[in-house]
């Protein structure tokens, strides 16, 4: 029996201005094209290639990606 995988609702993001990091929540059936990191201020957006920031600065990737689903 295969198991499915399970989806991670937490991510620590790195904030590639200053280098602060925060533990976040995702939503599980969506993306999060902004975020502003608390330290510095600096409104992060996803790499080009990517669909959030999540997928661009987090340690795991956003729900959608994680079940193989893109988002955009």
């Amino acid at each position: 029996m295969v198991k499915s995988r399970e989806i991670k609702l937490i991510s620590t993001i790195t904030c590639p201005q200053c280098g602060f990091q925060k533990e976040e929540s995702m939503a599980a059936d969506s993306c999060q094209f902004f975020y502003e990191c608390e330290k510095c201020h600096t409104v992060l957006k996803p790499k080009e290639s990517d669909c959030c920031v999540f997928c661009s600065y987090g340690t795991v990737k956003c729900p959608p990606e994680q079940k193989g689903k893109s988002c955009c």
